[in-house]
């Protein structure tokens, strides 16, 4: 097996992005071993095989070691296709951001619990937005996610490549000064609630993490 993937280690959703960019190398019927150290990856792994029609199986050699196979499929590693009940994924622009799809960020932490486990989950987040074959047309920062647009943000690599790409990042004016952090803004622009509550309007999709 002339391809592998060694993502021992690694935090989600990196052993899904790497072995991505593999396949995306490899040729239909050639196969790629992915080494992971832990169940939910595995699962991950499944999720993304299955989606895209590749071939898969998994086996566990220790504790914490395991050897997940994928066989590329035909289909030039395109998605499935949607099954009928699946509303269908909004038109694309020339840049390759989906037409009317919105993401939302009213917080630097993703979900509620341990702060720390909450940066480190957004900062996955927005790394997986950069990942993916269709990317939003507009980030929405506010409140406490107006740091993330800020300098000494983790995420502020990711956005700038967002931005690069064809993404609009806008960043709640009201809430940078209200952080006091109106001169950090390191990327986008600053906005304000009329052109935040228009954006969502005429969002097709509004995804909040």
């Amino acid at each position: 097996m002339n391809h592998q993937v060694d993502a021992r280690g690694l935090a989600c959703p990196l052993p899904v992005v790497h072995t991505k960019e593999e396949v995306a190398r490899m040729q239909p019927g050639e196969q790629v071993l992915v080494l992971v150290d832990n169940e939910i990856a595995v699962q991950n792994l499944e999720k993304f095989a299955r989606v895209r029609g590749h071939g898969f199986s998994a086996e566990k050699r220790a504790e914490r070691e395991f050897a997940v196979t994928i066989t590329k499929s035909g289909n030039a590693d395109q998605p499935a296709a949607p099954a009928q009940s699946e509303q269908a994924a909004p038109e694309t622009v020339s840049c390759g951001c989906g037409e009317g799809l919105v993401v939302a960020i009213s917080s630097n932490q993703m979900g509620s619990g341990a702060p720390e486990l909450g940066e480190t989950l957004m900062k996955a987040f927005i790394f997986a937005l950069t990942k993916q074959d269709q990317l939003p047309a507009t980030v929405i920062l506010y409140n406490s996610g107006a740091f993330l647009s800020c300098e000494g943000s983790d995420s502020l690599a990711d956005l700038r490549e967002l931005e690069a790409r064809g993404v609009t990042i806008m960043t709640c004016g009201t809430c940078l000064n209200y952080y006091g952090i109106t001169d950090k803004l390191a990327v986008g622009g600053v906005s304000n609630m009329y052109d935040i509550v228009e954006k969502l309007e005429r969002a097709s999709i509004v995804v909040r993490p």
